[in-house]
């Protein structure tokens, strides 16, 4: 293993495309491989991490899932990413492969690029970027900044060229990629569909294969072993947080917000989550996650929503010893009222 390279995959995706699920999926399938996580949450609470610590696969332990929770990895990369990397592969029991789960908010490139430091660049390799895409929030163009004002507004101004730091990120995900994954393909029909593909593919100079995907579920053989080697191409992948800079201008990264509500136990769970859609409707509320603890139930509730789509199910028993609690972390424009929201998100739990 000390003569060659291990190899790495990125995972990168808009908030809440179904990048944990398609890991959980790809561990649980992985035939023996040992992987090695690292996952860039943003926010204070480790929600992926949790899920996956938590998913009971034997070849899931948890010193192999490593979480750096800073939000943005781009700004941090010789901080937080180097020493990870560097700590991991002075392990004895180096791993077989290693998946690194960026933020929905980071950039990847300046990830990919970081492969090229060079203590990292003789022992790891890029096997690919794989860009995971919500194909069914895509299509009801759910990566605007201000969807349904943006969408008013070019319907009434055909000049208008608006382009939302939400869209460049879904730009920069697509350039990035090796693979695209239009996940969710079965909540959308044939022609929606191709309708995605046609708008990935325009977001891109380069031609990288799409393929279609339900509740993230692909084969170890197609997401591992690209063999790429993205970090010897990265330059033809900038993004627009690069270009800017070449151009002599700031990166913003002050476009998002997210905090985290401590609720009490939540009573009725169905009821909490169809209250849980009209806050987040009423305040925009881009990505909403975390666990919820169920009086009388043994397990605890893990609640994920993107948009007003909320999928909820119990992942494991709480263990001797853990506390109970119920913990969202809200994921927003830099403009939302977490006050508001706050007090919102408490009623619809009591």
């Amino acid at each position: 293993m000390q003569g060659q390279k291990i190899p790495a995959t990125v995972i990168t995706g808009f908030l809440g495309s179904g990048k944990t699920t398609m890991i959980r999926n790809l561990l649980e399938n992985a035939n023996g491989k040992r992987i090695a996580l690292i996952i860039n949450e943003f926010g204070d609470l480790g929600v992926d991490g949790g899920i996956l610590k938590g998913c009971g696969i034997e070849t899931c332990r948890e010193e192999d899932v490593i979480e750096l929770n800073n939000g943005c990895i781009c700004c941090t990369v010789a901080d937080d990413f180097i020493p990870t990397m560097t700590k991991l592969l002075d392990r004895a029991d180096r791993p077989d492969h290693i998946v690194i789960e960026t933020s929905g908010l980071a950039l990847p490139q300046p990830l990919v690029a970081a492969f090229n430091w060079p203590e990292i660049k003789t022992q790891v390799t890029v096997d690919g970027v794989i860009t995971v895409i919500d194909a069914a929030a895509v299509a009801e163009g759910r990566f605007a900044d201000d969807h349904d004002r943006v969408d008013a507004q070019r319907a009434e101004d055909d000049a208008l060229d608006h382009d939302s730091p939400l869209e460049e990120l879904y730009e920069d995900q697509i350039r990035a990629a090796d693979l695209i994954v239009l996940n969710k393909a079965d909540l959308i029909d044939v022609v929606k569909l191709e309708q995605v593909r046609e708008d990935v593919a325009s977001r891109t100079n380069r031609a990288p294969n799409m393929v279609p995907a339900s509740f993230g579920k692909l084969g170890v053989e197609l997401l591992l072993g690209l063999g790429v080697g993205t970090e010897a191409d990265i330059a033809n992948r900038k993004s627009h947080h690069e270009l800017e800079h070449e151009a002599g201008e700031e990166h913003d990264h002050d476009e998002f917000e997210s905090f985290v509500v401590g609720l009490g136990p939540v009573v009725e769970p169905k009821a909490f989550v169809e209250k849980l859609k009209g806050v987040i409707g009423a305040h925009d509320i881009l990505r909403l996650k975390g666990f919820a603890d169920v009086p009388g139930k043994p397990m605890r509730l893990v609640v994920q929503a993107v948009g007003t789509r909320i999928e909820h199910y119990f992942d494991r028993a709480w263990e001797a010893g853990e506390e109970r609690s119920s913990r969202l972390v809200v994921i927003g424009l830099h403009d939302i009222d977490a006050v508001a929201i706050e007090r919102a998100v408490r009623a619809a739990a009591a």
